[in-house]
């Protein structure tokens, strides 16, 4: 494993790693890991010759190999064509270029919004004032 200058550490293609990898840098896998990958402020990419059995939380991620297990990204995943990932993603944004396989589940994730219970609020205002006029319809 080596530490380019811009602070991305480099797995490369003849690396196998089993256990748990951790840290506060970006990492780029092309070699094997099997375990789990926690590195929830940063970038994990998954070379095209990366072969990845493990659950993985991260910042942003981007599969160019083989993926098996669940995702947490909390801001970004993208699967390049070349991609096969078997697992459930949860994400605030994905991005899947033709070519690429997925099977699992996809959730995207949302920031609560505040505007969402005031509109919900409005709603249920209006209902009940159109209620009593159906209610007195019906009793004519």
């Amino acid at each position: 494993m080596s530490t380019t200058p811009s602070g991305l550490a480099n797995i490369g293609k003849s690396v196998t790693i089993k256990g748990e990898l951790s840290g506060s840098e970006d990492i780029y896998l092309d070699g094997q890991v099997e375990g789990s990958i926690q590195l929830a402020g940063n970038s994990v990419t998954v070379g095209p010759n990366g072969r990845v059995k493990a659950n993985i939380t991260a910042k942003n991620l981007t599969v160019g190999g083989t993926l098996d297990g669940n995702v947490h990204a909390s801001e970004r995943t993208e699967l390049r064509k070349t991609a096969v990932v078997n697992g459930d993603v949860q994400t605030k944004r994905i991005a899947i270029e033709e070519g690429a396989y997925f099977k699992g589940k996809l959730e995207i994730l949302t920031d609560a919004k505040p505007a969402t219970p005031n509109i919900a609020a409005a709603a249920a205002v209006s209902t009940p004032a159109a209620t009593p006029s159906i209610a007195h319809e019906d009793k004519k």
